[in-house]
């Protein structure tokens, strides 16, 4: 059986961040991925947003590593020369019935430390002329990455630093034993490891279950929640981000642009039961129905179905959203195992941060 210090499973951005991480700090580490390629899931299938950390409750691991990991993000990518933009985005209360929403929302930013300035229509005239809106915030913190070149530095970073990165090959089952975790990988090839970092995100929960020896009381269930994009056809009138007020499971059906300009709307949400990519191209009715509270001018046919992106959630339907779970050996009493659960959005943004996480828990 071949041994390695640290495994870590899943090769989406977190997965690569932290690769990088425990290279960088000496470990000698074995990157495995059930894909033929990097980042097929959560991390590719997203808005690319680089998110200002206004959301999420004070004190909370997705409020304090999204603020952080925003910081860390921007400097990583402008040393790195990866294509990125601080764009900045508009939170918009439609009417004046949203207006006290909105100032909750400008409220609860400020306990994270984050500025928004409140605009009123005659500054939305100036700023965007064809939004329709009684008030917004501004994040100028918000921006967007171009994920993919970031994961492919994020991957050379780590090869740099010797890590090996193994493609198709997803983990079936594994035991912890008394002189490490011993992986079952698809073919009945077995590694022995030292350290294992759980970053598979959507199937996280379900690969901790399949390890014998990590308390089935300390995996929380998991629960998906699709979203579906579509892409706008023609030209763009807006030049930020547009944002409505958040929704049970998501942020809303907002507005994004790519590093190319092309805008895009979604996602929205759509509870499922397992990971299924189909998108429907018939939720375009609610698109057009959500998108002109705020641009009464979208013509009809404008929009075109893309792609979709289910998010790894660890609480159902109806409750409030959970934070990330970032689970060591305290937690679980495994010796040497982290688990990441429900890392879904600001993960991207939060993936650096992360990572410095995981590597402390670890060194």
């Amino acid at each position: 059986m071949d041994s390695v210090d640290t495994v870590v499973i899943g090769a989406g951005v977190v997965g690569l961040a932290c690769a990088r991480a425990l290279a960088e700090a000496g470990r000698d580490v074995m990157l495995v991925e059930q894909e033929t390629a990097i980042g097929q899931h959560t991390s590719s299938r997203n808005s690319e947003v680089i998110h200002a950390g206004l959301y999420y409750a004070p004190g909370s691991l997705k409020a304090r590593l999204c603020v952080a990991g925003r910081e860390q993000l921007y400097r990583y990518c402008a040393e790195r020369n990866v294509p990125h933009r601080r764009i900045g985005k508009l939170l918009v209360a439609v009417d004046a019935a949203d207006a006290d929403r909105l100032a909750a929302l400008q409220r609860h930013a400020a306990g994270n430390g984050v500025a928004l300035p409140w605009l009123d229509q005659a500054a939305l005239r100036e700023r965007e002329p064809a939004l329709q809106a009684h008030a917004a915030l501004l994040s100028p913190e918000t921006g967007i990455v171009d994920s993919h070149a970031l994961m492919l530095a994020l991957l050379a970073d780590a090869e740099q630093a010797g890590a090996q990165l193994a493609l198709a090959s997803p983990v079936q089952a594994g035991r912890v034993c008394a002189d490490g975790i011993v992986l079952q990988l698809a073919d009945g090839y077995e590694l022995r490891a030292q350290r294992v970092v759980n970053a598979a995100g959507l199937w996280a929960p379900a690969l901790a279950t399949a390890l014998h020896g990590v308390p089935r009381e300390t995996v929380p269930a998991p629960y998906f929640a699709r979203g579906v994009y579509f892409a706008l056809q023609g030209r763009c009138p807006f030049s930020q981000l547009i944002y409505p007020l958040p929704e049970a499971g998501g942020l809303g059906t907002h507005l994004t642009l790519d590093l190319g300009g092309q805008a895009r709307f979604g996602p929205d949400v759509e509870w499922i039961d397992g990971v299924n990519y189909t998108v429907d191209a018939g939720r375009a009715e609610r698109f057009y129905r959500s998108i002109r509270r705020w641009w009464p001018a979208l013509a009809d046919g404008a929009l075109a179905p893309t792609y979709s992106g289910v998010r790894p959630k660890i609480v159902p339907p109806g409750t409030p959203d959970g934070d990330f779970i970032v689970q060591g050996p305290a937690q679980h009493g495994v010796p040497g195992l982290v688990n990441l659960y429900g890392i879904e959005s600001p993960g991207l943004t939060a993936s650096l941060a992360l990572a410095d996480q995981v590597a402390a828990l670890l060194a």
